[in-house]
């Protein structure tokens, strides 16, 4: 979830008309229990990855609802989110996602990844919002239920978490997407919504849900798989799958990019290359509009034991010979799949001509929790072609293309560039009382002469300051986080970092000493 900017606040939500509302799904964050082949559904599905054809005989009956009995919009879900086995921990945007889950990481200052989400789903709108959570989820949690605690959402709109739990009937938690789904379908059945649209949570994008809805619906669909058409396969998330579609953008394979499937990778590259232009392959996005009665037949009857929607219910859907169509995105979309990725994204928010995500859309704002903080105070900083969050304290120092999160301290002489900075959860106070909560030796904030290149420092860090070397090249007053021996990977989390994609990450509360060198 986003945080606020001044005119980005929920005070400032347009209205919502609420007889126009969907009920939407997000997707938070869980561990994977076991891997895909250990499920009692997988066997089988590899038949249907290379047996398609144009058309497939219906052997399911309609399921979509008459317009007579439509609400117009459907409910928005946002189950949990990791679709692959996350044991390597310099996958994925670890260390990052140590204390929290995707959704819930800081960006662009104010903001949390899961507010652009969520903000899709208002501006469009949509305005019965569901997240589902499990792994790492207090801070998404806490973020959701206070920032978009019924403002601007219209009298009987909300935006609502469901966390895992264990029942009398039911001591497992969420297994996957679908798992997590069919488990909360006793709250989603409330509404009369004639669909269901599930949205990952930590995804960069802006989309108005209602052209998804009103193409789906055009075409008397079951499920609607959105497509990124701005992206290759091979670019692809290995997490999320590639549809190869006809000339009328109809589903007839979901394969998975992965090393466990990579026969269908190859087939999906061959078949991208062929002289066949009656098929394509794209890569889905994970998101799904589906009817609410199609939702509950393959969930409880069909595939009652499927635990992931891609993979195994889209597979059955399409085994079964229901409609799946593909809806083609062109617009800018990160699925935040690397540390790479998210510096990258921060970096393209202070850019004069962005290309990517626009934090400054009034037409399609981004709405995050208000917060009372006091304006940023610059003492003779020289800051340039950068973001700065609300409640900074800046000092004599020299900013240049970073990203400077919320209550942010920098010391004198200090020089930042090319970084994101996440800032702080509290203001630390030096009076030079023994106070047990700040009895580390180096407060919270950035110190005096220190010069941070191409890094991101996770909330909280305390970094040292006056720190003395003697190095060639290097004056001898500075303290250095610069990756200077230009190390690709490295895990140095003891130490309270690591290098990925030759990006130095400073760990959340981590403190890094005077004298230091990264």
């Amino acid at each position: 979830m986003h945080e606020e900017s001044e005119w980005k606040n929920m005070d400032s939500c347009k209205g919502v008309n609420t007889k126009d509302v969907e009920l939407a799904c997000l997707i938070g964050h869980f561990r994977k229990n076991q891997t895909m082949t250990n499920s009692p559904l997988h066997q089988g599905w590899d038949r249907y990855d290379h047996k398609y054809s144009p058309k497939f005989p219906c052997k399911f009956p309609r399921t979509s609802l008459s317009n007579t009995h439509q609400v117009p919009n459907p409910i928005s879900l946002q189950p949990p989110v990791n679709q692959y086995l996350e044991t390597d921990l310099s996958r994925g945007l670890y260390p990052l996602t140590k204390r929290r889950s995707e959704g819930a990481i800081p960006i662009a200052s104010n903001y949390r990844l899961i507010d652009s989400v969520v903000s899709n789903c208002i501006n469009s709108n949509i305005n019965k919002i569901y997240a589902l959570t499990q792994f790492n989820s207090t801070s998404l949690n806490s973020h959701l239920s206070r920032a978009y605690s019924g403002a601007g959402l219209g009298k009987e709109g909300f935006v609502e978490v469901i966390a895992a739990y264990q029942s009398p009937g039911d001591q497992g938690w969420f297994q996957g997407t679908a798992d997590a789904i069919r488990k909360c379908m006793w709250v989603l059945e409330e509404y009369p919504v004639a669909e269901f649209l599930i949205l990952p949570g930590h995804h960069l994008y802006k989309m108005d849900y209602q052209k998804l809805i009103e193409s789906h619906r055009n075409r008397n669909s079951d499920v609607t798989i959105v497509a990124s058409n701005s992206i290759t396969v091979r670019d692809q998330d290995p997490s999320f799958g590639v549809l190869t579609i006809n000339t009328e953008n109809q589903v007839i394979q979901y394969s998975l990019k992965s090393d466990r499937e990579p026969e269908n990778y190859q087939v999906a590259e061959s078949l991208l290359g062929s002289s066949d232009s009656n098929y394509r392959c794209i890569p889905s996005m994970g998101i799904y509009l589906i009817n609410r009665a199609t939702m509950l037949n393959l969930l409880n009857e069909h595939f009652p034991k499927a635990n992931y929607f891609g993979t195994e219910v889209i597979r059955g859907a399409l085994s079964l010979g229901m409609k799946v169509e593909a809806y083609l995105f062109e617009g800018y979309w990160e699925n935040m799949r690397s540390i790479e990725a998210f510096y990258q994204a921060n970096m393209d928010c202070i850019k004069k001509l962005n290309m990517g995500y626009n934090f400054c859309d009034r037409d399609s704002p981004v709405y995050t929790m208000p917060r009372c903080l006091p304006p940023t105070i610059v003492s003779d900083a020289i800051i340039t072609d950068s973001v700065i969050g609300d409640g900074c304290i800046l000092h004599r120092c020299k900013i240049n293309g970073t990203v400077v999160g919320m209550r942010t301290k920098i010391g004198d002489g200090t020089i930042i560039e090319d970084s994101v900075i996440m800032g702080s959860d509290v203001y630390q106070i030096e009076d030079g009382r023994n106070n047990n909560i700040y009895s580390k030796s180096v407060p919270i904030g950035i110190g005096k002469n220190t010069e941070i290149r191409k890094a991101i420092v996770d909330k909280n860090a305390r970094i040292g300051n006056n720190v003395k070397k003697n190095l060639t090249k290097i004056p001898a007053r500075y303290q250095q986080i610069i990756n200077k021996d230009n190390v690709e990977e490295g895990d140095r989390e003891a130490n309270g970092y690591i290098i990925s994609g030759k990006i130095m990450v400073v760990l959340r509360s981590a403190e890094i000493p005077d004298d230091s060198i990264l």
